[in-house]
């Protein structure tokens, strides 16, 4: 008999980092899976991250088994990284709090492509770009 699928959550944790507590163990907790298990399994998969938040996909079945799908981090969170800023502006369009480069923005529709709903890089970058206007940065040259 095949498995039945009892629910599917969607939810981020920090890239190697995870741990039982919340958000993995309130999202998680209701359908009686090892914890401990996919907190391992999960930290494996995203160690290199260094704490970066990664959101996640998990599915899971009727005999307690589960799988899960790893995504690429947030844009904004990226954004943040890559112009070396705390957090985004609170009034974008008057306040800039900092520059990200062409470059910049490339590398990060590199690492995103695949979750992006973009037909092809191009229209990729413009979706960077806007989240980085959106967000008080400039996009130089």
């Amino acid at each position: 008999m095949a498995k039945q699928l009892l629910g599917e959550v969607k939810f981020q944790a920090p890239g190697g980092q995870a741990t039982p507590a919340p958000p993995v163990g309130t999202s998680l907790g209701r359908f009686g899976i090892n914890l401990g298990q996919f907190v391992q399994q999960f930290n494996d998969r995203t160690g290199d991250a260094n704490g970066m938040p990664i959101p996640v996909v998990v599915r899971v079945y009727n005999d307690k088994s589960f799988e899960f799908e790893t995504k690429s981090p947030p844009a904004a969170t990226l954004l943040k990284k890559a112009a070396e800023i705390a957090k985004g502006s609170g009034v974008p369009n008057k306040e800039k709090v900092g520059t990200v480069t062409k470059s910049q923005v490339d590398d990060i529709v590199k690492m995103k492509m695949q979750d992006l709903n973009a037909r092809n890089p191009e229209h990729a970058r413009k979706i960077i770009e806007g989240t980085a206007r959106s967000m008080g940065l400039l996009v130089e040259d």
